[in-house]
């Protein structure tokens, strides 16, 4: 029976062998086997079923599987003409030529090695046009500024503040904050704004953003239209502001608690009061509205969506970005501010109306991003000449030297030279720094007339600004550890290089003397928005009349969709919140005109007598109307509430960048 099954299994073997090798007479043999079937019913007697079972589907497996079935014969059929040790022997030799003769892997050549000669011609070609077109391209410079856009990339993860608290003091600590904040009937977080719990659904404004076109440089532009609801109440709002009547404002926002400009002014004005954590509240929603807004094209990522500043209705955006990414600086999220200050530059990087080139490098070194920071300087000095700005001109030699600790290194060399750079071209900057840092000079320092006298008769008042600008800004980082060390050694090399009679001196103080004549609009409105008290704008003749928070220093060339209602001049030499706050004393008449100074500066020139104390009760009365004022106000934004609370069933990853 073993006997039948046996030869059985080496005839299959056998067609199948002769089938691979394509034979032309396993047609004929197969239908030889198939047509005495009883030969092999009678050898194997009972085995017809075994053998159906082991060999029935044989033909059917792949070719692998059929080499493999013919080498299993062949071996079956050594091991019956060889006696057993000798079957041992021919199978262990052929298991050692199996590892020798293993398949390689077919080798594939890459697509550029079969191409012919016309189309390697072609690309050689295409190459010389693309080098030829480079050097073109850089001595334009708008199409330098459309080449800026890994410089403008914006992160959407860190445009919130929450991520960055989340990396610093973990987020269970942020969660515990946030737990009960997201139900159904709330608004949802945006990018830039995570909505408080108590803030109502935002609705149909009638705000709204439109899509301009593609001007140049595949940049986008878009412009914020008002349907004629908003408008009728953008216009109750100019004269609420006119009318110099706070409880016109108040009525204002409590009928209509996301129009933007309104709460920009009442921003302000908690904002005056010290009460920043209401002032950041405001202005977050004021910002979650016109986010809200956004057309669906408008990418804030990409960096190359812009609007422009001349429009009225595109620049509460503007401030509104500014005044947040300040709050969230006062909170010490530096990434989350350096990132609004990229998204700020990237809608109007040509003009850049609020001059966020002022505090960038600020921002930059704050949280730590040097490499980023002299790129930006790199590509920005051939078209912008940022080297002539204080704060660039230092910010950028802080980067060199906090990116390498090594003092041989070519990073410390650089930034040796840069820093000797800015002191010469900037030397009014040092004493006032040191000051600030409270640091006292020594008497080389201190004595030299190239800090002192020739820095002060050369320096403009419009250079001046600047200068304290930056180091009310960047005087904290000069007091870590061995910045001031680093600005000694660098001093003293400056004041050799001036006894020297260095020509590159002698440059720079003819650079000062040309240069920094006039306060360009954009650097006014930074002061104005960045209300630093040791920093006061000068204003030109052209920028006279009275300074509105929700819109400093309009544009001469300026596209108005509205016109502020024209009052009596009765108080042309005062500013919009000085004529507020007199507004609020009860002895206030708006058809007597202004007094020479208002009550503060009395009560600071009073000296005694009747004056100082007439001054003295109106100062009274001011404070405690705007304390009024303000806590009604509170009590009004705190009372505003929404439904009970609803299980928190519809959180938002706020990780996600999406």
């Amino acid at each position: 029976m073993f006997s039948g099954i046996r030869r059985n299994s080496i005839n299959m073997s056998s067609r199948v062998l002769r089938k691979l090798q394509g034979d032309k007479d396993f047609a004929n043999d197969q239908q030889n086997d198939n047509s005495d079937p009883e030969s092999d019913l009678e050898s194997t007697g009972g085995a017809k079923k075994k053998q159906l079972n082991i060999n029935r589907y044989d033909l059917l497996n792949q070719q692998s599987h059929s080499e493999s079935e013919v080498k299993e014969d062949d071996d079956h059929e050594t091991e019956a003409a060889n006696p057993p040790e000798e079957a041992d022997d021919i199978r262990e030799s052929s298991r050692r030529k199996k590892k020798k003769k293993k398949k390689k892997k077919p080798e594939f050549k890459s697509w550029s090695s079969h191409r012919s000669s016309e189309d390697n011609l072609e690309l050689e070609k295409n190459e010389q046009s693309a080098v030829a077109w480079e050097p073109a391209a850089a001595n334009y410079s708008k199409d330098l500024m459309g080449a800026r856009k890994p410089i403008l990339h914006v992160s959407r993860r860190n445009l919130n503040p929450n991520n960055e608290l989340k990396r610093k003091f973990g987020s269970k600590v942020v969660q515990n904050e946030q737990s009960k904040r997201r139900g159904r009937g709330y608004p949802k977080p945006t990018c830039l704004v995570s909505p408080k719990e108590n803030w109502l659904p935002i609705g149909k404004l009638g705000l709204s953003m439109k899509l301009v076109g593609n001007l140049h440089h595949d940049c986008t532009y878009f412009k914020y239209e008002h349907n004629t609801n908003y408008q009728q109440i953008q216009k109750r709002f100019l004269e609420a502001v006119e009318s110099l009547n706070p409880d016109n404002i108040v009525a204002i926002i409590n009928e209509h608690p996301y129009h933007v400009d309104t709460l920009i002014q009442l921003s302000d004005l908690c904002k005056m009061s010290e009460d920043l954590q209401m002032a950041a509240q405001l202005n977050e929603r004021a910002l979650y509205c016109l986010e809200c807004a956004f057309h669906p094209l408008f990418n804030m990522a990409k960096g190359n969506c812009r609007l422009d500043y001349r429009r009225q209705e595109n620049r509460a955006l503007f401030i509104t970005l500014f005044k947040h990414l300040t709050f969230v600086g006062q909170r010490a999220c530096y990434r989350t501010a350096l990132e609004i200050c990229r998204l700020l530059l990237s809608l109007d990087p040509e003009e850049d109306p609020l001059g966020v080139i002022l505090c960038i490098d600020f921002y930059a070194l704050r949280s730590m991003k040097y490499e980023w920071l002299i790129c930006a300087y790199e590509e920005w000095e051939p078209v912008r000449n940022v080297s002539q700005l204080p704060n660039f001109a230092f910010s950028v030699a802080m980067a060199y030297f906090q990116l390498d600790e090594d003092p041989e290194s070519e990073n410390k060399l650089v930034s040796n030279d840069l820093l000797q750079k800015a002191l010469i071209m900037f030397p009014g900057v040092l004493l006032p720094l040191l000051d600030k840092c409270s640091v006292q000079p020594d008497s080389r320092v201190s004595s030299h007339p190239f800090f002192t006298t020739k820095a002060m008769m050369s320096q403009s008042p419009s250079l001046s600004q600047l200068i304290q600008l930056y180091i009310c800004r960047n005087y904290h980082l000069w007091k870590e550890c061995g910045m001031l060390d680093w600005l000694e050694r660098n001093v003293h090399v400056v004041l050799d290089r001036v006894d020297e009679c260095d020509q590159f001196v002698a440059e720079c103080e003819e650079k000062r003397k040309r240069r920094y004549q006039k306060t360009p609009r954009n650097i006014l409105r930074h002061i104005i928005l960045s209300d630093m008290k040791e920093v006061k704008a000068t204003l030109t003749e052209d920028s006279e009349g009275p300074i509105l928070s929700y819109d400093p220093l309009p544009p001469l060339d300026s596209v108005n969709l509205y016109v502020r209602p024209q009052q009596p001049k009765m108080y042309e030499h005062s500013n919009v919140f000085t004529v507020f706050f007199r507004s609020l004393l009860p002895n206030f008449n708006i058809n007597e005109p202004a007094p020479a100074v208002d009550g503060l500066q009395l009560m600071n020139d009073a000296g005694g007598g009747e004056e100082a104390e007439g001054a003295a009760a109106a100062r009274v009365d001011l404070a405690r109307s705007v304390t009024s004022l303000l806590d009604a106000m509170r009590d009004l934004l705190a009372n505003v509430r929404l439904q009970p609370d609803i299980p928190n069933d519809a959180d938002v990853d706020e990780d996600s960048e999406d």
